[in-house]
C-alpha cells in the first residue's frame, strides 16, 4: 500500500470529518468496514466534491437503458449504476493521489486501506474546500452556464430538425404534385412549340393569301374596268351599223363566257377569302389558347419558383442545422479544454503544495539553524554580560573617585577664589588709603 503525499489520520478525525458532513460512523464500523459501509462513505465523500451519489446516478442510467434494446432492463440497472460509481469514486482517488484504487476497495474492504483511502479522500475534500473553492465555484458556474446553453442549443436542434422534418414532408408530399406539374408544363411547352410552329405557317400562309386576294382584286378591278369599257363601247356600236352581225354575236358570246368565267373566278377568290377569314379567325383562337398556355406557363414558373425558394430555405435550415452542430462540437471541446485545465490547475496546486512542503522543510531546517545560532549567542550574551559589569563596576568606581575628586578640587578652587577677592579688596583697600595720603587721583575697576 502507498503512503501517498497526504498525512494519515486517525479514527476520531475521520470520524469528526464525516461526522460535520452529515455521515455518523462509530470506531466499530471503521475496525471492521463492510462493502456497504465502505460505499455509503466513499459516496458521502464523493458528494462533497462532485454532488455525485448512487441516487443522483439512478436516473442517467435509466435514461441510458431506455435507449436500448434490452429485454430485461433491471437486470443491467445495478451493474451499471456500479459501474458508473466506480468510475467516479477511480477518478476521484486519482484527484486525491490514492494509488492502485479499484473494486477491491469497496467490495473486499480492509481496515487498513480503508483508513488510507479515507485519509485520502478527507484531506483532499478539506484541501479543496480550504484553497480551491473560489476554482471550483467558477468551473461549476462556467460547467453549468454550458449546459445551459447546451440545453438551448439541444432544443433549438429539436427544433430546427422538426422543422425540416416539416419540410421534407411537405416536400414529399407535394413531390407527387411538381412531378405532375413538371409532366403537364412538358407536355404544355411541347404543344407550345407545335402551336407556334403551325402558327408561323398559318401566318406564312396568310401572308401568301392576302397577296393572292390583292393579285385578284387588282384583275378584278381590271376586268370591271375592261367591261365599262367594253360596254360603253358597245353602247357606241349599237347607234352604228353592224356591218358584221355574226362577228359582233360571237364577240359578245365570247366576252359573255370570258365574263362568266371572270365571275366564277370572283366567287371562288371570295370562297378562298371566306376559307382564309375563317382559318384567320381559327389563328385568332389558337393565339389565343397559345395566350392563356403562356399564362398557365408563367403560373407554373411562379410555382417552380415558389418550389426552388423552399429548397432553398431547406438548404439554409440544413447549413444552419449543421452550424449549430458545429458550435455543439465546439462547446464539448470547450467545456473539454476547461477540464483540461482544471486537470492542469490541479496540477499545478500538487507542485503548489510540494514545493510549499519543501520550503516548510527549509524553513524547519533554517529555524533549527537559527535557533542553534541564537542559542551560541545566548551564551556569549551572558560572558559578555559578565563582562559589562565588570566594567560598569570599575566605571562607578572610577566615576565615585572622579566625583570626590571634583568635589575636592571645587571646595579648593572656591578657597583660592575667596582667598583672591580677599586679597583684591585687601589690595583696593591699601591702594584706596595710599592714594588718599598722596592725594592721587586712582580710577579703581
Amino acid at each position: 500500500m502507498g503512503k501517498g503525499i497526504f498525512p494519515p489520520l486517525s479514527s476520531n478525525d475521520i470520524i469528526s470529518s464525516l461526522s460535520a458532513w452529515g455521515y455518523d460512523i462509530n470506531k466499530e464500523q471503521l475496525r471492521h468496514p463492510t462493502p456497504d459501509f465502505v460505499q455509503g462513505v466513499f459516496c458521502a465523500c464523493l458528494k462533497q466534491v462532485t454532488d455525485i451519489d448512487a441516487e443522483a446516478l439512478q436516473d442517467p442510467v435509466t435514461r441510458a437503458l431506455n435507449h436500448t434494446q434490452l429485454v430485461d432492463k433491471d437486470l443491467y440497472a445495478t451493474s451499471l449504476s456500479n459501474h458508473l460509481l466506480l468510475r467516479h469514486l477511480t477518478r476521484f482517488a486519482d484527484a486525491a493521489r490514492v494509488d492502485h484504487f479499484c473494486s477491491r476497495d469497496i467490495y473486499m474492504p480492509e481496515r487498513e486501506r480503508t483508513l488510507f483511502v479515507l485519509s485520502g479522500f478527507i484531506n483532499f475534500i478539506k484541501f479543496t474546500q480550504q484553497y480551491c473553492e473560489d476554482v471550483v465555484r467558477k468551473l461549476r458556474d462556467n460547467s453549468e452556464g454550458i449546459i445551459v446553453e447546451r440545453e438551448k442549443v439541444s432544443k433549438k436542434l429539436s427544433q430546427i430538425t422538426e422543422e425540416i422534418e416539416h419540410i421534407k414532408a411537405k416536400f414529399a408530399l407535394d413531390e407527387p404534385k411538381c412531378v405532375q406539374l413538371r409532366e403537364e408544363n412538358a407536355a404544355i411547352r411541347a404543344q407550345l412549340f407545335a402551336s407556334k410552329e403551325m402558327q408561323v405557317q398559318a401566318l406564312e400562309e396568310i401572308k401568301n393569301l392576302k397577296i393572292e386576294k390583292a393579285d385578284i382584286v387588282k384583275e378584278k378591278e381590271l376586268i370591271n374596268a375592261e367591261i365599262v369599257s367594253i360596254s360603253a363601247l358597245n353602247t357606241r356600236a349599237q347607234s352604228r351599223i353592224v356591218k358584221s352581225p355574226d362577228r359582233i354575236k360571237q364577240k359578245i358570246s365570247t366576252m359573255g363566257f370570258t365574263l362568266q368565267q371572270d365571275k366564277q373566278t370572283v366567287a371562288m377568290q371570295e370562297s378562298k377569302a371566306r376559307d382564309l377569314q375563317a382559318k384567320i379567325t381559327a389563328l385568332t383562337n389558337i393565339e389565343k389558347d397559345v395566350r392563356g398556355c403562356i399564362e398557365q406557363l408563367q403560373t407554373i414558373e411562379k410555382e417552380v419558383r415558389s418550389l426552388q425558394e423552399s429548397q432553398k430555405e431547406l438548404h439554409q435550415l440544413k447549413d444552419l442545422v449543421e452550424g449549430q452542430q458545429i458550435r455543439h462540437k465546439e462547446l464539448h471541446l470547450h467545456r473539454e479544454r476547461l477540464f483540461k485545465q482544471l486537470s492542469n490547475a490541479q496540477e499545478k496546486l500538487e507542485r503548489a503544495q510540494r514545493h510549499a512542503e519543501d520550503r516548510k522543510v527549509a524553513s524547519q531546517k533554517t529555524i533549527e539553524r537559527l535557533q542553534a545560532e541564537y542559542d551560541d549567542m545566548v551564551v556569549e550574551r551572558r560572558d559578555t554580560d559578565k563582562q559589562v559589569e565588570d566594567i560598569r563596576a570599575q566605571a562607578n568606581e572610577i566615576e565615585g573617585k572622579i566625583n570626590e575628586h571634583l568635589k575636592t578640587s571645587e571646595t579648593e578652587l572656591n578657597q583660592l577664589l575667596a582667598e583672591y577677592w580677599k586679597l583684591r579688596h585687601n589690595t583696593d583697600v591699601y591702594m584706596h588709603t595710599l592714594a588718599n595720603k598722596l592725594d592721587m587721583k586712582v580710577d579703581f575697576i
